[in-house]
């Protein structure tokens, strides 16, 4: 049955079937995840006769949903295998990126995280910190207003200041700073200068973030390789497909 605790999307979900249901080669399986006001559908990868694969949706808010397992053959109708309970939960980089989304222009906030930079985590952190970050960002439902540089447009690029974008290269946050990038505001933070005199070309120049640096200064950059870029999202109205290129899984979103 397929009930299982994770935090805001994109994780793997492994479905174990029982014997009388293990998997015949003209039958496919879906799930369907029904929230207060989101359905989600999704296809699944066959791993083997008895078990089934496929990414988990982000959803819209913190519930349990309804999930069911469903069967479907040509010539047949759709078959409820099994029904569950399945709990959307945020867990702590969603409110990483939740607080990171509201401070972006409270200078006294964004003082008080460069206190992660005296006790620097190892690489393999920073990569796993970097990675659930931004796709947590991804699932951050942010204004229309939102800026990189925050709710006051009335500061020029000559008043000295920290931004998001001097936090996510003093990290070597490589794909939140991508994401930043595409941001209203993002492309205009990389010349404001801090209190210190660095902007964040010059912070990824000084500690040798050469990835980094290349991201901030080249045109032809590249997004760096993550899980998110795996997937591909159209949107339509009240609709959304994802295709998951990682696991060939495909997943139809709409409004309940």
């Amino acid at each position: 049955t397929p009930s299982c605790l994770f935090s805001q999307g994109d994780s793997v979900i492994t479905v174990q079937l029982t014997e009388e249901d293990k998997v015949e080669d003209d039958v496919v399986f879906y799930l369907v995840f029904t929230g207060s006001t989101v359905q989600h559908c999704t296809s699944t990868r066959k791993i083997n006769p008895g078990s089934l694969e496929t990414i988990s949706p982000g959803h819209d808010c913190c519930e349990t949903v309804k999930v069911a397992l469903c069967a479907s053959r040509e010539g047949h109708p759709v078959l409820v295998v099994a029904e569950e309970s399945f709990q959307f939960v945020q867990d702590e980089a969603y409110d990483a990126a939740q607080f990171l989304a509201t401070c972006a222009g409270n200078q006294q906030a964004l003082n008080f995280t460069r206190f992660l930079d005296r006790s620097r985590p190892p690489a393999a952190d920073v990569d796993f910190l970097d990675e659930k970050v931004a796709l947590a960002f991804r699932h951050l439902k942010l204004p229309a207003e939102w800026n990189v540089l925050g709710a006051d447009q009335s500061l020029t690029e000559n008043v000295p200041r920290e931004t998001l974008m001097h936090f996510a290269v003093r990290l070597g946050l490589l794909r939140l700073t991508w994401f930043l990038l595409q941001q209203p505001g993002g492309r205009g933070a990389l010349s404001i200068h801090n209190n210190e005199g660095a902007t964040p070309v010059s912070l990824a120049l000084e500690r040798g973030y050469q990835k980094l640096h290349q991201l901030l200064t080249e045109e032809e950059a590249r997004e760096p390789d993550s899980w998110s870029t795996l997937s591909h999202t159209v949107h339509s109205g009240d609709y959304s497909v994802k295709h998951h290129r990682g696991l060939d899984v495909y997943m139809l979103t709409a409004e309940a």
